[in-house]
Formats: structure tokens, C-alpha cells, sequence
């Protein structure tokens, strides 16, 4: 696969009334810039619809498919990250990153988001090894799946919840971001352009052509993600688990330094089949506060 970011536009492009300044990243089927508005002088994040396996930049900064049989692919997936954004634009809530603008423009669609200072919690764990404290992880997460409540709320999914997609505001605040991934619940999954996949957060329906994605998939990359605040590693990836899970329980390996219920609802979002893992965000909320047991949940479905 190429190199996203040798097709980043350079800095000092303009694009409708954003100058970029630099490239921040890129992802399967994005790249993302640190821009100004030339009307507000208010910094911003672009991102750019640009999926990499399909689409190259043109000469005259057009984003074209490579291929003519993958054009069906290319401008479906064009279609849903433009109806998404449209989407996003309604989704307030102060864990979530704030789409403020979208439009086409260089035969693609652009999302721009509010720009906040702060540090990404991938580097934070990377910092401290893992080994974030209890307190630090609740008052992180339990934010975080608010927010993912009300993602799901409006019938989307966000499919690439990881430690680099969590921006940590003074004071920890957290911030969900990179929605490049958000799709439809019950979307049939072949029409997906480009599928993300982070080995170690990416649960086994993700992986599946066909595998049944819903809330579930994006608690069981939570509770990864919160396994990875206290291990400082991302756990094995999901199809080697499923395979032999040689993953020891959250619940044994932690258990000196963390509480039963916070380790026990890391293990049971962590589950390898989604029929085992919570189904809803409520349900996790509920064990990660102690007020509602897996045993619980296990029992009630006679697993």
C-alpha cells in the first residue's frame, strides 16, 4: 500500500477558505492537516478524504481513483464520509471532537474540526510505560463513554477507537476523535470502502467479511484501550486470540494494583466472541462503576 502522506497537499494550499499549514497524520482512507480559517484566523483540523489502496492526487490536486474498477468503491465511499460528516456536524458533546464545517472541493470531501491543544493519550501511555492509575483511567473512559453513547445513539458506529484517537485536554479531559471509520449500524459491511483495522483494537468482527459489527465492537477497542493505559502495550491482535488466547485476564495480571470491578469490565469488554462482551455502553458504564457484575450478565444468559 502507498504511502499516504506523498499525496498530502503542501503547506500554504489553499482549500476553499482553510490555508493549510501542515499534515498531522493520515490514516487507511484520510489525511488529516492543521489549518487556519483565512476568515476567522481560528486554527482548525482538516481532514481529507483519501483512501490510499484506491485514490492517488492528480497534477491539478484532484483526488482521482487509480483504477476504473475500483471507481464504484472510491465514490461510494466518497458518498458515505460526505453523508457522515453531515452527520457529525449534529453530534455535540464535549468528549467528541467538534465538526464545525464540511464541503467538497478537489474532487473529495473535507471534514473540519475544531482544534484543541493538548496531548494524545497514545503518547501519554508511551510516556509513563502504562501504569496510568485508576482514578486517571475513570476520569478518562467514563467521559469517553458518554460521549460513544451518544455516537450510538444517532445509529453510527465509530470502528477506530484506540489510544492515538484519544486527545487528553488539560486536566484529562478527554476527546474522542478521527471519525474517518464512523459508519452506519446494520450497514451491510461489503460496501465498506476501505476497512481500518488496528491490530491489538480491532475485535474479530472487524476483521470478518460479513462479521456482525455493532456497539459491541466499539467497547471491546475500548476496553482495549484501557487495558493498554495500565499494560502500555497494545494487547495481542484479535484473530490470534481467537485462535489460542494466550492473553492473561486483566482481572489475575492487575489485580495488585487496580480494583476487581475496573479489571473484570476491561476483560469483559475484551471478550473475544461479541456475543460475550456488553452489548451497550450503559452496560459497561455499569461495570466499570461496580454496580453491574459480568457474573451477572453470564448468569442471566446461561453462558
Amino acid at each position: 500500500m502507498n504511502n499516504t502522506s506523498e499525496f498530502a497537499l503542501p503547506p500554504g494550499t489553499t482549500v476553499d477558505e482553510y490555508v493549510l499549514e501542515q499534515v498531522l497524520g493520515g490514516g487507511g482512507f484520510s489525511l488529516v492537516y492543521l489549518a487556519k480559517s483565512n476568515r476567522t484566523n481560528q486554527l482548525v483540523v482538516i481532514k481529507e478524504y483519501m483512501p490510499s489502496s484506491l485514490a492517488m492526487r492528480a497534477p491539478n490536486m484532484a483526488v482521482v481513483c487509480r483504477e476504473e474498477k475500483n471507481n464504484d468503491r472510491f465514490t461510494h465511499g466518497r458518498r458515505l464520509f460526505f453523508q457522515e460528516a453531515n452527520t457529525l456536524t449534529t453530534l455535540k458533546h464535549p468528549n467528541i471532537v467538534n465538526v464545525i464545517n464540511f464541503f467538497r472541493a478537489n474532487d473529495t470531501v473535507y471534514i473540519v474540526m475544531e482544534y484543541e491543544e493538548g496531548v494524545n493519550l497514545q503518547t501519554y501511555i508511551k510516556k509513563h510505560k502504562g501504569n496510568l492509575s485508576e482514578p486517571f483511567i475513570k476520569a478518562v473512559f467514563l467521559p469517553l463513554l458518554e460521549g460513544l453513547k451518544v455516537i450510538h445513539s444517532q445509529g453510527l458506529l465509530h470502528l477506530d477507537i484506540k489510544p492515538g484517537n484519544i486527545h487528553l485536554r488539560s486536566g484529562a479531559n478527554p476527546l474522542l476523535l478521527d471519525f474517518g471509520a464512523v459508519h452506519e449500524i446494520m450497514q451491510t459491511r461489503q460496501f465498506q470502502p476501505n476497512q481500518v483495522v488496528t491490530p491489538g483494537f480491532s475485535p474479530i468482527e472487524q476483521l470478518d467479511p460479513g462479521g456482525y459489527v455493532g456497539p459491541w465492537t466499539d467497547l471491546y477497542a475500548m476496553g482495549a484501550t484501557m487495558r493498554a493505559s495500565i499494560e502500555g502495550t497494545a494487547p495481542p491482535p484479535s484473530p490470534e486470540r481467537r485462535e489460542k488466547d494466550m492473553l492473561k485476564p486483566a482481572a489475575s495480571a492487575f489485580k495488585k494494583r487496580y480494583s476487581s470491578h475496573l479489571l473484570e469490565a476491561i476483560d469483559w469488554a475484551m471478550e473475544v466472541d461479541p456475543l460475550l462482551r456488553p452489548q451497550t455502553v450503559d452496560e459497561l458504564i455499569n461495570a466499570l462503576n461496580g454496580k453491574s457484575p459480568r457474573q451477572d450478565k453470564k448468569r442471566l444468559f446461561n453462558f
